[in-house]
């Protein structure tokens, strides 16, 4: 099984909103995109530090090459490209266990 886990910081600018926004469109994509075994979407708490980040996507592949498939997705870009307006860094890790 590949994980695929994500990390966004996002830019100040209505950052609750926006976490909101991600987590709705990325846990949407378990119904459309169909080499998506698994997916979560957790936002950091209000009380946490700010220096951590604020949005964790955690997903699962059968393969490397179903990752790749989700990765070019319209779908999939679709979310990439609303995310990318509102992120101020991102990090990510790719593992098999």
């Amino acid at each position: 099984m590949i994980h695929h886990i994500v990390m966004w910081k996002l830019k100040e600018a209505d950052k609750k909103n926006n976490a909101l926004k991600i987590k709705q469109q990325l846990e949407s994509l378990k119904g459309i995109i169909k080499e998506l075994v698994h997916i979560q979407v957790h936002i950091n708490m209000d009380i946490a530090p700010e220096n951590n980040f604020d949005v964790i996507l955690e997903s699962q592949f059968k393969n490397f090459e179903d990752l790749t498939l989700y990765t070019n997705h319209p779908e999939h870009l679709t979310v990439v490209n609303y995310i990318k307006t509102v992120v101020e860094q991102r990090v990510a890790i790719d593992y098999e266990a």
